[in-house]
């Protein structure tokens, strides 16, 4: 019954939509030679609508290979209006070869198949958008429901009723769980075991089935698949990675083979390259507008004692590859020759006059605007430290490595939020990770405002 109901949805959605298609084509038509201006005599519209036929069989094969028409109460609006899009110009590239091969001896207009694709994919994906918000509606007051079994435990379980819980207008309705445990959270109704799984379908009717499985649950997967059978029913699986992911773990399709990410940096593909533009734009803004600021500081570091204007220093940036961070000098001539590398401290002798007053505002970083022009940093994002202490607090703190999943920053959350310098590591951390889970330009152009009033550090020395 479920199969045929929705074959027979399948079919009404499609027909709808080709009316759709047809409408735009003719209303293509109207619009370039009536609408706009047209000098010439008028091509009959017969013509055109010779071209209707292999329209909406073209459109029809073109939707179904794009799969527009599979249950998606948990699909996204975005993916479906891009899948409209494909469909609708895999459909046009057809129909101008067939215009070109098999009627040569007329020339349509290329504006009315410009016009004709821009009005499908508009009209489609709107039509859609209508009718799925009406649907949601429908459903949050109680209609077109699709009631589900929830099988497993522990967080994968849990996130599942939490969703479901969150987004009523997908119209899921859960009836309850199947955990071996009878204790399951607030609201929800304990069925029974896992085992269970063959009596519950036989006892009600359901029509979605999530298994959400802990670890240790995992080797009784297939017996549950067993109890499902050939029932009608979708069966979602829900991983147990909640406790592996980290750092925008997620699920996708290569050439038909699901991966399950658990731990990928945010920034690659064009995310890369847009990070990267804003760091080549600001970072030359933000160069030229302290050059003058930069001489003047050069030149008192001169004058006030004696050495180098610029410190290296070897840091660990992305991906754990080293380089050099440079910053005005602010301390004596080799001053960790007797003590190696340690933590700067409040009223540290080892400061030069002006160094004091150059950390205490720090002034003494901009000259890692080079470093981001090199490429070696960016304007935002975790503070680099020093090799040796790296290897001293990847001991001490889990998870402190992936900070390295993402480009060293001048600036960050974790410094915007009060730690830097000789604060807390694990907080640091903690700041870092949030950044990068979830980084975008909006939270770094946040950052960098948010570092302007914060310009006075108390933590550094």
């Amino acid at each position: 019954m479920l199969k045929a109901h929705s074959r027979l949805f399948e079919h009404l959605t499609l027909a709808f939509d080709l009316v759709l298609i047809a409408v735009c084509w003719m209303l293509a038509y109207g619009i370039r030679f009536h609408l706009l201006r047209y000098v010439g005599d008028l091509p009959p519209f017969s013509n055109y609508a010779l071209q209707l036929l292999p329209i909406l069989v073209v459109w029809g094969f073109a939707f179904r290979a794009f799969d527009l028409y599979r249950p998606s109460r948990l699909g996204s609006r975005v993916s479906e209006w891009l899948d409209v899009a494909k469909a609708s110009t895999l459909g046009v590239l057809v129909l101008v070869a067939i215009m070109t091969f098999a009627f040569r001896g007329y020339d349509y207009s290329r504006l009315v198949i410009v016009i004709f694709w821009a009005e499908s994919v508009v009209a489609v994906s709107f039509s859609r958008a209508v009718f799925r918000e009406a649907m949601r509606v429908a459903r949050r007051h109680g209609y077109n429901q699709r009631y589900a079994i929830v099988v497993g435990g522990g967080e994968p379980a849990a996130e599942v009723l939490r969703v479901l819980r969150r987004r009523p207008d997908v119209g899921i309705r859960v009836l309850g769980m199947l955990s071996d445990k009878s204790e399951v959270p607030e609201g929800v109704r304990w069925l029974g075991g896992i085992d269970d799984v063959r009596a519950i379908l036989d006892r009600h009717s359901v029509d979605v089935v999530f298994i959400a499985l802990p670890h240790a649950d995992y080797s009784r997967l297939t017996s549950v698949l067993t109890g499902v059978g050939d029932d009608p029913v979708a069966i979602h699986l829900v991983p147990d990675v909640f406790g592996l992911a980290s750092l925008r773990g997620g699920v996708e399709e290569f050439e038909t083979v699901p991966f399950i990410h658990l731990r990928e940096s945010p920034l690659y593909g064009w995310n890369r390259v847009l990070k990267r533009s804003f760091d080549l734009v600001f970072g030359a803004l933000a160069l030229v507008l302290a050059g003058p600021a930069m001489l003047a500081i050069a030149a008192a570091l001169k004058l006030t004692s004696s050495g180098p204007v610029l410190f290296h220093q070897e840091r660990m940036g992305v991906d754990g590859r080293r380089f050099h961070m440079l910053k005005f000098r602010t301390m004596e001539v080799d001053a960790e020759a007797h003590t190696g590398p340690v933590w700067a401290r409040p009223d540290d002798p080892r400061r030069t006059r002006l160094g004091a007053f150059l950390r205490r505002w720090s002034f003494d970083e901009l000259p890692q605007f080079f470093n981001v022009l090199r490429g070696e940093m960016s304007l935002v994002g975790p503070r680099p430290e020093r090799p040796s202490f790296v290897e001293e607090f990847r001991r001490r703190v889990p998870g402190y490595m992936l900070r390295h999943k993402v480009k060293a920053g001048i600036t960050g959350w974790a410094q915007i939020n009060g730690w830097r310098g000789n604060t807390s590591i694990e907080r640091r951390i903690e700041c870092d990770l949030y950044y990068i889970e979830r980084w975008s330009l909006a939270f770094d152009l946040k950052i960098l405002v948010q570092t302007l009033w914060y310009f006075r550090n108390r933590n550094a020395y």
